[in-house]
């Protein structure tokens, strides 16, 4: 288990997302009733829009049948950890549907692991069970009861409320063949495309282990050498950060223009081609001032949008060896253009990856945090125009401005805060966090024990930054009746 210390979500890659429905979700027009427990495993992927893997899952039922909020965490490694990650989920899913109007009437749960070494999946489904009836204590402690739990595993699946032989064998009951189910026709009419597993996902950005990370290790520290004492320097740190936007520019065009290529993986090796390992160093440690991270967040839509999210990606998987760390800022800037394209699911990934680059990332924990809670990124994007438009105009440079003032406690936002900041910050109230040694702010960052002065503009001037020094030098378908015999209700 990863733990994220102070972020968001303390368990591993958690996303709760109540009452908020997956992209391309079918209409009221097009119901799918689905009866039987194998009917609900086949559909789960098709309800987050990935193939869960070491997770949990609970999927909210309304009043109707329809399928409402969705949540899924990550299974804890300690068995000790599972009482409180069961807390965590039922309560983020039935305590925020309810704090948005829908309260949920039932509850299918899911918990999903592949057999380890040794193990087959009847096995995982044993050692599992306590956590399934946690997360059934769990619910039904807040007066909404689990109907099903099922567990999925080996490609098969088992019920842990079906105590009927025939109906669920002690061995499992196979999975179907993957898009043959009414779900899966229904999801492919409605545009819905299953992207894969989050391993599949999580890969497109996690740092390379291959003999090239080497070559751009030792090119992270020339351009460390070279960089931070001019980034750390007031007087050129500006022209740093010009040179960071021009080059990301350089090669968000170059991206553009490249030809497309059908896969997954091999668009991922055209772009590591496309990147040398000067250039991603310069941008990896450029970015680590706020400021021009900041203005880098600018290119987040139309034809800028999608070659600046393969940038993004490109430039986390060459924050290797001792500069894992600084993945934290291209790992949030590709979050938050995932998300503000409409994808949250790679959002939710790519922030809460950052968040276990650096858990101190407040940007990261901000857009995680509104994500999950199923807020609007227009404010952001707003926001981010306006100080394009400011910068583009010549309206002052945001390498000299005064710092943000520190956030009010609790869930009061500051007067003096960045527009971007409260239109984060407008939804959950910010974590509390440990002091640390002041760095400078951006929009969605606070430093700590300031107060000075800020502009007057509609989106404030960033402040001085510092960076770090490198260490070496959905659809809505119904459940109806089911027509598994003699089931608890959990």
């Amino acid at each position: 288990m990863t733990n994220h210390g102070e972020t968001t979500e303390p368990f591993e890659n958690g996303d709760i997302a109540a009452g908020v429905s997956f992209d391309g979700q079918i209409t009221p027009d097009t119901p799918v009733a689905l009866r039987t427990p194998a009917e609900l495993a086949d559909a789960l992927p098709y309800l987050l829009g990935y193939r869960p893997e070491d997770s949990m899952v609970l999927v909210s039922l309304l009043d109707r049948g329809n399928f409402g909020g969705r949540a899924r965490l990550g299974i804890p490694a300690g068995v000790e950890d599972w009482q409180a990650a069961a807390r965590q989920i039922a309560r983020g899913l039935v305590i925020g549907a309810r704090r948005r109007g829908s309260r949920p009437d039932r509850i299918v749960a899911y918990v999903c692991q592949e057999p380890g070494p040794g193990e087959t999946g009847r096995d995982v489904m044993l050692r599992l069970a306590p956590l399934a009836q946690l997360l059934r204590t769990e619910c039904g402690s807040l007066d909404v009861p689990v109907i099903e739990a099922l567990c999925v595993s080996d490609a098969r699946f088992w019920s842990y409320v079906c105590p009927v032989e025939s109906c669920c064998p002690p061995d499992g009951t196979p999975m179907g063949m993957p898009g043959t189910s009414a779900m899966a026709a229904a999801a492919t009419y409605a545009g819905i495309q299953v992207r894969g597993s989050l391993r599949e996902l999580r890969a497109r950005m996690q740092p390379w282990e291959t003999s090239a990370a080497l070559e751009q290790e030792v090119a992270l520290d020339a351009a460390g050498m070279s960089l931070v004492p001019r980034i750390l320097d007031d007087a050129s740190r500006a022209d740093v950060a010009e040179e960071t936007l021009d080059l990301a520019g350089r090669i968000i065009r170059r991206f553009a223009s490249a030809a497309p290529v059908s896969g997954v993986h091999p668009a991922d090796v055209r772009d590591d081609a496309l990147l040398g390992h000067d250039e991603a160093a310069a941008l990896i440690l450029g970015l680590q001032d706020r400021t021009t991270r900041d203005r880098a967040a600018a290119w987040m839509e139309g034809d800028d949008g999608a070659p600046a999210l393969r940038l993004w990606r490109a430039l986390a998987r060459r924050c290797v060896g001792p500069y894992r760390e600084h993945a934290a800022a291209p790992l949030t800037l590709a979050g938050w253009v995932a998300w503000s394209t409409g994808d949250d699911i790679e959002a939710r990934e790519a922030l809460a990856m950052a968040l276990g680059a650096d858990p101190h990332y407040l940007f990261a924990q901000l857009l995680h945090r509104a994500c999950n809670e199923g807020l609007d990124p227009e404010s952001i994007r707003r926001c981010l125009r306006q100080e394009r438009d400011r910068q583009t105009s010549g309206e002052g440079s945001p390498a000299t401005a005064p710092n943000i003032p520190e956030q009010k406690s609790g869930s009061q936002l500051s007067s003096d805060a960045s527009p971007a900041q409260n239109a984060v910050e407008a939804g959950p109230a910010t974590p509390a966090r440990r002091k640390r040694l002041p760095r400078s702010t951006g929009p969605g960052e606070a430093a700590p024990g300031k107060t000075t002065p800020r502009n007057t503009g509609p989106c404030p001037q960033r402040p001085q930054a510092r960076t770090r020094r490198p260490t070496r030098s959905r659809p809505t378908p119904s459940v109806a009746g089911k027509t598994c015999p003699d089931r608890e209700d959990g």
